[in-house]
Order: C-alpha cells, then sequence, then structure tokens
C-alpha cells in the first residue's frame, strides 16, 4: 500500500527548476546575441571592418571553448548550484563591461571574459537536467530549455535596436547586465542539486523523479578517455550544426541590413522572425525526440534519427537562399533552414545523459567545445569572404558542405550504449516504474 505521502497531491518544485533553466537560457543568449544585434552602430562608432568585427565576434569562442569542459567538470564535482553561481557572476561583469568598451581591443577583452562565464552554463545547465529529469523527459526539456535561449536570439535584434535607438547601444549591454544579476539571486535562493534537499518538495514529487536523482557529484575519477571516444561523432555533429547556427547568430541582422539595403529597424524585425522559427524548431525537436522514443524505444531513432532528418532538411532550405535575390524568399528558406537546425538541439544535447549518465556535465562540456570551435573560425570566415566578394550569401555555401558532412557522421552516434551499465538500468527502471505510477 501506498504511504500517505505518496497518496498526497503532489508538489510542482520540477516545474520551476524548469522554469529557472529557461530563464538563465533565455539571459545566456540575449547577452550574447546583443553584439550581432548592435553591430551596425557598433562598427560606425568603433571605426571596425567586417573583418575585425569578425574577430571580435570569434573572442568570445576562444574562452568559451576552454571553459566548456572545465565547467562541465566542475559541475560534476560541484554542483551545478554553486558553478552557475560563479560563472553567473563572471558573465555579469562581462555583459556590463562590453558598454564600456573604447576599441576593438577592450571589445575582444569584454567577449573573452564573457566565454569565461558563459562557458560552464550549459553544461551546468545539463547537469541540473540530469539530477531532475527522467531519460524519457530529456529530449523536451533540452529542446525547451534552448528554445529558450532561441526567443533570447529573437528578442535581442528588436530590444537592441530599440534601446540604441531611443538611447544608446552600450545601455542595453548594462540593462541585460543587472537581468542576469537579478537570475543568480533568485537561482542559489531556490533550486538545489539534490532534489531531497529541496525544502518545498515532497514525496509523491520526488516518487516521479529520477532513481539516480541527487547523484550530484560524480564518485571516483573522471573516465576521459572513454568520454572522449564516446563523445567524439556527437562532438562533430554539433560542430557542424553550430558552423551553421554561427551565420545566423552573428550575420543574420547584417545580412538583411547590407545585402537587401534594410534599415536597422527593418533588418532587427526580420531577423527576429528567423529566430522565432528557431523557437519553434527547438521544442519540436525535443518533443519529436522523446515522442519517437516512447512509441519505439529506439534511443537511436530517438537522437540519431531525429539529428539526421533536421541537418538534411536545412540543406534543402539554405540552398533557395544562395539563389534568390528575393527578400520574401530569403526570409522564408532562412527561417525554414534555422527550425530544421535546431530541431537537433533536444535530441543532440540529450546524448551526453544517454552516454554518460554519472558524468553528464563533463560530456556535455565536450560536446559544447564542438560549438565553441566553431563559433571561434566561422565568424572569422564569414567577415573575410564577405569583405573579399561583397556577396553575403556567399557564406552559406560552406554551411551546405558541413551539414551534409554531419548527417553522414550521425550514423556514428550511439546514444543506446552508455559508459556507466551501473546508471542507465537505474534510470531505465526509475522512468518504467514512474510512467507505471502515473498511470496508476
Amino acid at each position: 500500500m501506498n504511504s500517505p505521502s505518496l497518496r498526497a497531491p503532489r508538489t510542482h518544485v520540477q516545474k520551476y527548476v524548469l522554469a529557472l533553466l529557461c530563464a538563465m537560457s533565455f539571459i545566456l543568449y540575449l547577452d550574447r546575441v546583443n553584439l550581432a544585434a548592435a553591430a551596425g552602430p557598433i562598427k560606425a562608432e568603433l571605426g571596425l571592418s567586417n573583418t575585425t568585427l569578425g574577430v571580435a565576434f570569434s573572442a568570445f569562442g576562444y574562452t568559451y571553448a576552454i571553459f566548456q569542459i572545465i565547467g562541465g567538470w566542475l559541475a560534476d564535482r560541484m554542483g551545478a548550484r554553486r558553478t552557475l553561481l560563479v560563472c553567473g557572476s563572471i558573465w555579469v561583469i562581462a555583459t556590463i563591461a562590453t558598454g564600456m568598451v573604447g576599441g576593438l581591443a577592450s571589445l575582444c577583452a569584454a567577449r573573452l571574459l564573457l566565454g569565461v562565464g558563459e562557458g560552464a552554463a550549459l553544461p551546468a545547465q545539463a547537469r541540473a537536467i540530469a539530477n531532475w529529469f527522467q531519460m524519457k523527459d530529456r529530449g523536451f526539456v533540452q529542446g525547451i530549455t534552448h528554445s529558450s535561449s532561441r526567443l533570447g536570439n529573437a528578442v535581442a535584434p528588436t530590444l537592441i535596436a530599440l534601446l540604441a535607438t531611443l538611447y544608446s547601444w552600450r545601455l542595453s549591454f548594462v540593462i541585460v547586465g543587472v537581468m542576469t544579476a537579478v537570475w543568480i539571486v533568485v537561482w542559489i535562493g531556490y533550486y538545489r542539486d539534490d532534489p531531497r534537499e529541496h525544502r518545498r518538495i515532497n514525496d509523491a514529487e520526488l516518487a516521479l523523479l529520477p532513481v539516480s536523482a541527487g547523484a550530484a557529484h560524480a564518485q571516483g575519477g573522471t573516465p576521459w578517455r572513454r568520454l572522449l571516444s564516446r563523445m567524439s561523432p556527437t562532438i562533430f555533429v554539433y560542430f557542424c550544426q553550430v558552423w551553421s547556427n554561427t551565420l545566423f547568430f552573428s550575420w543574420v541582422p547584417l545580412f538583411f541590413l547590407h545585402g537587401y539595403g534594410l534599415n536597422l529597424k527593418d533588418s532587427a524585425i526580420f531577423a527576429s522572425g528567423v529566430f522565432l522559427a528557431g523557437v519553434v524548431g527547438d521544442v519540436t525537436g525535443g518533443f519529436l525526440s522523446d515522442r519517437v522514443l516512447k512509441r519505439t524505444g529506439s534511443l537511436k531513432l530517438a537522437r540519431q534519427g531525429v539529428i539526421a532528418f533536421s541537418l538534411l532538411g536545412a540543406l534543402v532550405f539554405m540552398i533557395p537562399v544562395m539563389m534568390s535575390r528575393d527578400l520574401t524568399v530569403a526570409t522564408t528558406c532562412l527561417s525554414g533552414a534555422f527550425f530544421m537546425l535546431e530541431l537537433t538541439v533536444g535530441p543532440i544535447w540529450a546524448v551526453p545523459m544517454d552516454v554518460a549518465p554519472l558524468h553528464a556535465g563533463t560530456a556535455s562540456g565536450m560536446l559544447n567545445t564542438g560549438a565553441a570551435l566553431a563559433t571561434i573560425i566561422s565568424p572569422v570566415v564569414f567577415g573575410v569572404v564577405i569583405d573579399a566578394t561583397g556577396n553575403w550569401s556567399l557564406p552559406f555555401v560552406g554551411s551546405l558542405l558541413f551539414l551534409l558532412l554531419g548527417a553522414l557522421m550521425t550514423l556514428r552516434i550511439r546514444p543506446d550504449r552508455s559508459i556507466d551499465e551501473r546508471a542507465t538500468p537505474r534510470d531505465i527502471e526509475g522512468d518504467a516504474s514512474a510512467s507505471a505510477r502515473s498511470s496508476a
């Protein structure tokens, strides 16, 4: 017979934790994309070319890449709560400092510091998700948290353009820095790495969490070689995906501004429309991955199948962007391509938790290192190509190649083979028992 505590109405702490993670993702990308959104006024005031602006864009990626694995390892060892407190404080300072730069050197320095602060954020978020959500829900949870980041992308161009028009681009960085500081205070006050330590949760809700919930700190040594070997195909696939994504993050507002001769306000509106398609894609991809897993019981189809389909779909949508000069066609196809690109996010971020449940932070850090490498290289390449040719559509050609290579490499991802055989059966057993309780 169930205990009275299990028969009581369950609390909803898990939902509030998810809301906190979504808020973090929103602010994280608002802080990151505001440079691209304010690129026009910044270029004019600081006297930057497209190439030097590309250098500033890529500066973020150097420290972001370095602190991915470090941050993930720290989250596995000391928990997501303290890790996000430290790294969040750093990105507050970096964001506000960006609004005070006086040239290329100080702009690059602020972006390097931002990379340090944001580097640990997503791996720590993955650690928190592994503690609070079952395997069957992780695709959707990753999708909805990352959709919040794309919402930040969508809001940033319009918000920054509005602030730049009414006041100055510098003020926008101060405002989002203050927003981040407020989030940190709420996070440290509410979140707990071990759900059992949360003062507002009851036994009825705890019974629906993963069996391994509370394993916020990995025990023993980190299996670096096995982790890297198993994550390498996924890292390469994500590199290919983010190569194209970076084109959207860094250059789409300028693509409309210069490629089609729009003013700052109109280019921001068109860019926001493209980014909103990504918001829908994130949620859809995570939902689709979890639905495939529920229907088929196959992690390979749920993760690999959705990822490959998404990358090939993005490739198809990007071809007309290079062949048409019609603004409607370009906007529609860019939106479709970004939607398909974002379909990959939920399933690909669930892979580290499938492969390494007890080292989800470290494995996620490895995954996002591939993304960071793409953010380092691609903005500079795009800027050089545009300065050399004057063609704002040409950078999309390289993206097509990477999308094809990524789709092929997806065949090497094996989310159904965990490096920790002790953890995966326990999670699956917990999922099954929780589902049985829910239907009882």
